[in-house]
């Protein structure tokens, strides 16, 4: 099984400062993520300035959020050499305007995520279908006729992913939407993967064994630092036990096991917790055994229980005490 790609979502939730987003970085690499990934919004870009706020920016408008924690090409480019030469793993972020994609190809990236609000953006879509680059689409708020619209912008199907996204924060495991997962892998006949929105590792770790070849989740240093993102991302500890799993799970699918050969190995164990054939009560010489002379207990170092019915009707030709194993020595 071809390892899992697994992206720890930053997001915006570094507050504007480079010396945090690297706390991010560095605490994501730890958990053993292979790319970190950023958000890039130019506000002018993006929104008219008469666009509704969501309902969870609550203490500044979006554009003023975006603004204080907006980073500068060269902040990016700090950032990407940070993570990529230090801490090993991948960098790149999702644009939000036609503006962001070429800011980012300035930065370098290799990859572009595009975000769920943004598949219906066909202009941003072949913007950044020109650039060759790996594209990440993700489908929380598209429907079928959408999704097949945006997915024919990228003809090079070795370079998509398409991401199964409930847009919901937090998402319920029931509207996960793992079936859907699996239908855009048949409808489109490209790599999928999981963008997972709800609590805990379950549903992700269920995804990979589906065959998500990506899964990609919210990542926080806190649940309590302020943002939009924070309280339904997951912490450090949760995350790295999220990879360690999806680990072992790449493991336990891949690794191939021989029956027999397992159970040649097990050698002790099967003597102590097998069961032998035992008399259930004395059982004098002559005595023809029945089935209710027998009982069946640990170790399994006599005759197997299994062999009971080649006792059964052999008679005793030397006295058996009561809770005695049978032996073939004494019966015939």
């Amino acid at each position: 099984m071809k390892k899992t790609y697994i992206i720890a979502e930053i997001g915006n939730t570094h507050e504007g400062s480079v010396g945090l987003a690297k706390q991010f970085i560095k605490a994501a690499a730890d958990c053993g993520v292979d790319a970190v990934k950023f958000q890039t919004h130019i506000f002018e870009a993006e929104s008219l300035p008469s666009a509704p706020n969501p309902s969870y920016f609550k203490d500044e408008t979006r554009k003023e959020y975006f603004e204080r924690t907006a980073f500068t090409i060269e902040q990016y480019k700090i950032l990407k050499d940070y993570a990529e030469n230090e801490c090993k793993v991948d960098f790149f972020s999702s644009p939000f305007s036609l503006e962001a994609v070429d800011f980012l190809m300035e930065v370098g990236v290799s990859t572009f995520k595009i975000p769920s609000g943004e598949v219906s953006n066909i202009p941003l879509l072949e913007h950044v279908a020109k650039t060759g680059k790996n594209v990440i689409l993700s489908s929380g708020m598209s429907s079928w006729e959408e999704l097949d619209r945006a997915v024919a912008v990228f003809k090079d199907k070795e370079k998509l992913t398409i991401l199964q996204c409930t847009s919901e924060y937090p998402c319920k495991p029931e509207n996960a939407g793992l079936n859907v997962m699996l239908e855009i892998k048949e409808r489109y006949q490209c790599k999928v993967g999981f963008s997972d929105h709800t609590l805990g590792i379950g549903v992700p770790l269920t995804a990979v064994v589906l065959g998500a070849t990506l899964v990609e989740k919210h990542f926080t240093l806190s649940k309590l630092m302020y943002g939009s993102d924070a309280k339904n991302s997951t912490e450090p500890k949760e995350f790295k036990h999220m990879v360690d799993n999806i680990r072992a799970a790449e493991l336990a699918i891949s690794s191939k096991i021989d029956k027999n050969e397992i159970v040649k190995e097990l050698g002790e164990m099967k003597f102590v917790f097998e069961k032998s054939i035992v008399s259930a009560r004395e059982l004098k010489a002559g005595h023809v055994i029945s089935e209710e002379d027998l009982v069946y207990k640990k170790p399994g170092d006599g005759i197997p229980a299994k062999d009971y019915k080649n006792v059964i009707g052999k008679k005793v030709i030397k006295n058996i005490a009561a809770n005695e194993k049978i032996e073939f020595s004494q019966i015939q």
